[in-house]
């Protein structure tokens, strides 16, 4: 998918010759790779083969033993993607909207907590602590970062993780808009997400 949107001027993601380890085991291996505006790159492997140390290198939070990861056209990368981990980390008595507010003040952007509630499904929720909220719930409104943040390129760790039907109808619209504004998604799955990626690509192999 070929991006016309807002982001088709933002930067893309391209990888050249990465080779990462957790202490002496090389988990990815000369892997390059990229990742155009409206591309949703795929990535593939058993539990341990490296896709969570991929996409934490990707983000900048682990360096790489060899090889480049460079975000073409941007002159300050952290500002250009945005990561979601496995693990959700809400406050269980922060109220829903409590959280779209503070993530919003925290990336420095707009309140968009409407959108969000609307583009997640979460509006009947909007009030309510995040410890009473479905796991399903829980990682919707985790995902609603992306829609705070509006960065270009989005790193995703198991994002389907507790979704229901109805959960990964949402995750798949939202990938989908994402792509068609000009976005790039890399994401670390078990199982196919909905939409089709771009690309495909297997760790630990």
């Amino acid at each position: 998918m070929s991006g016309s949107g807002p982001f088709q001027d933002k930067p893309s993601l391209r990888v050249e010759s990465l080779t990462l380890k957790r202490g002496e085991r090389i988990l990815v291996r000369d892997l390059s790779f990229v990742a155009a505006p409206g591309a949703f790159v795929e990535v593939r492997g058993g539990n341990g083969a490296g896709k969570t140390t991929l996409l934490r290198a990707l983000a900048g939070f682990l360096k790489p033993s060899a090889g480049r990861i460079v975000f073409d056209g941007a002159e300050e990368p952290s500002l250009t993607m945005h990561y979601v981990g496995h693990l959700n980390a809400l406050k269980g008595g922060a109220s829903v909207r409590a959280h779209l507010r503070y993530w919003a003040g925290l990336f420095g952007v707009a309140e968009r907590d409407d959108e969000a509630l609307s583009r997640l499904s979460l509006a009947a929720q909007a009030d309510l602590p995040a410890r009473v909220l479905s796991q399903g719930q829980a990682r919707r409104l985790a995902l609603s970062r992306l829609v705070i943040a509006k960065r270009p390129v989005w790193l995703l760790d198991e994002p389907a993780a507790a979704l229901d039907a109805q959960g990964r109808a949402v995750l798949a619209a939202l990938i989908e808009a994402h792509r068609a504004d000009g976005g790039v998604v890399v994401a670390a799955v078990h199982e196919a997400l909905g939409p089709a990626p771009s690309q495909t690509l297997t760790v630990g192999v």
